[in-house]
């Protein structure tokens, strides 16, 4: 099933625009800081670079968060998909919830409310089937983690199908229809269902990538529309317990070629073009909003022409340059990706092509970008199938009876969420001004990730240590 917007509502995509902050890629691998100039210290080693543009713009300065309320951030973690650790052979998946349970700081998980694993939670009006979501939200609760849910999608009697009947239509256009307006009360009523079902979920995302909200008349999305969704479900969550934490717009943000001109937003790299109808699409949102406690982005590193540039990764800094931008806009709210992706996908959206170890760096560089955009929590989408191959999982296929069992992507993931957790300030890092093009990193006062960006074994100075790399290879120092 496809679920990305650029791939998912052929209504949608006539590719538009995004801007440019030009940046110089060799600059953007250098380093992240997070203190003023006077304030670096010694710790550059000669020859190293400072990390600015030509113009001395300081690309990887991450700002000091503004004290925002707390209990809105959750951190890194993933998203449960239609196939699950939940489901399987009872050994693996008892063994992937031990897994999942000893992560030194557990992932937040989230999970939708009507597909992805859940079935049709309101099949008829008034009468309600919580059966598969409720070992979904069993099972986050069983590995100690923080269950976080996405208020996707709506039942069929919302969306124009016949009342009081129990025929769940489960295509993908289905999925991908709004609630009519008509409706908007009865969704909302609907998630008060939800808080009230599982009093422990703190944390909602209102609908997912505006689906059903494009306006194919006018080419741009129903960003009114979505609001009024958005205010109703708000309000009524608010309602119910006012710390409950609620978050939107949950918008794609694309991106086209950076030469692409025509509609374009001011927010551009590399990397590509912020396309005008999202960024217009996330302003409405955000100056009509009844309130929201984090703000919800998505996207990917790709165009939606499926280009990767300058290269897999030099395009990860879109999510630094659209973090920025959104954060300019919405002050201290924190900012949450809840799913980010940076391998292209084939026409059945898989994402195989790469090795695994290519494909853990690339995250890597990934997450360091959000973090240098101002993100504080983001989500992988987790692709679990049932075979006994899956690319970019988290953990083997718990069908199997050796199934559960930890995988690299698993590994990285839980490295980085327990070293820059929510809070973190980011600091300065010397590399070698030899070593710039081919490394990225991170750092912290007491930790340092390194990416290595090439496909061969390097050599690197960072932070004052020299060290060989084997190809794509993501290592952690401690200072």
């Amino acid at each position: 099933m496809r679920r990305h917007g650029w791939n998912s509502d052929a209504r949608r995509w006539r590719l538009t625009a995004l801007i440019g902050i030009g940046l110089a890629a060799l600059a953007l691998v250098v380093t992240v800081l997070n203190v003023p100039e006077q304030d670096r210290g010694d710790k550059r080693s000669r020859g190293s670079t400072a990390g600015t543009t030509p113009d001395g713009d300081k690309v990887h300065g991450t700002p000091a968060q503004p004290p925002g309320d707390p209990k809105a951030e959750v951190g890194w973690g993933f998203t449960h998909t239609q196939h699950s650790a939940d489901d399987g052979d009872d050994d693996a998946v008892g063994r992937a919830q031990r897994l999942l349970a000893a992560q030194p700081r557990p992932l937040p998980q989230v999970q939708a409310l009507m597909g992805w694993g859940a079935g049709n939670p309101e099949p008829v009006e008034g009468r309600y089937d919580f059966e598969a979501m409720d070992q979904r939200i069993d099972y986050i609760r069983a590995t100690k983690s923080t269950p976080v849910v996405t208020l996707c999608c709506a039942p069929d009697w919302m969306k124009g199908g016949e009342p009081g009947t129990d025929n769940t239509d489960w295509s993908q256009s289905s999925l991908e229809t709004a609630p009519r307006p008509e409706h908007f009360d009865d969704f909302a009523d609907l998630a008060v269902t939800v808080a009230k079902r599982y009093p422990d979920v703190r944390h909602f995302l209102v609908w997912n990538e505006l689906k059903g909200f494009w306006n194919s008349t006018e080419r741009r999305w129903d960003y009114e529309g979505y609001t009024e969704l958005y205010n109703k479900v708000y309000k009524a969550l608010k309602k119910v317990d006012k710390d409950i934490k609620v978050g939107g717009p949950y918008l794609v943000m694309d991106s086209v070629h950076p030469r692409q001109t025509e509609d374009a937003s001011d927010v551009k790299g590399p990397w590509g073009r912020l396309d005008k109808p999202s960024a217009e699409a996330f302003d409405y949102w955000n100056e009509h909003k009844d309130g929201a406690d984090f703000v919800v982005v998505d996207g990917a590193t790709y165009t939606v022409d499926d280009d990767l540039l300058p290269d897999e990764f030099g395009a990860t800094d879109k999510f630094t340059a659209v973090g920025r931008w959104v954060r300019e806009r919405t002050g201290n709210l924190p900012l949450w990706w809840a799913e980010y992706y940076v391998e292209v996908g084939d026409s059945e959206d898989d994402r195989d092509g790469w090795s695994e170890p290519r494909r853990v760096a690339v995250h890597a560089s990934g997450l360091m970008a959000m973090a240098r955009g101002g993100a504080t929590s983001a989500f992988y989408w987790n692709p679990q199938k049932r075979g006994e191959k899956c690319a970019g999982c988290l953990w083997t296929a718990t069908q199997s009876p050796d199934g559960g069992r930890e995988l690299p992507m698993l590994r990285m993931l839980s490295r980085f969420s327990d070293a820059f957790p929510p809070g973190t300030r980011y600091e300065k890092v010397s590399v070698a001004a030899d070593d710039v093009p081919n490394v990225r990193v991170l750092a912290d006062d007491k930790t340092v990730l390194v990416v290595n960006t090439k496909n061969r074994r390097i050599s690197a100075e960072v932070d004052g240590k020299r060290f060989d790399m084997a190809a794509y290879e993501v290592k952690w120092l401690t200072r």
